[in-house]
């Protein structure tokens, strides 16, 4: 999942995401990866429309939709 992630930051790809909040509920969402620590990823959600930080151990999981922006 990473790796994923890594490429999302490196080709400014978008992709969808299946999260679990901290209080347990489960969303859908789509992102674009700004910045990646360890334990977090920063990033735009096109859902909410603004940045947001999500915590890696709480993505399910994740699928590419390989669109680029800002090319």
């Amino acid at each position: 999942m990473k790796n994923l992630l890594i490429r999302s930051i490196n080709h400014n790809e978008k992709f969808r995401m299946i999260y679990l909040s901290n209080t347990n509920q489960i969303s859908q969402r789509t992102i674009r990866v700004i910045r990646m620590n360890e334990d977090s990823i920063l990033a735009y959600c096109y859902e909410k429309r603004k940045v947001r930080m999500f915590n890696l151990r709480n993505i399910l999981a994740v699928e590419l939709m390989g669109k680029r922006f800002g090319t």
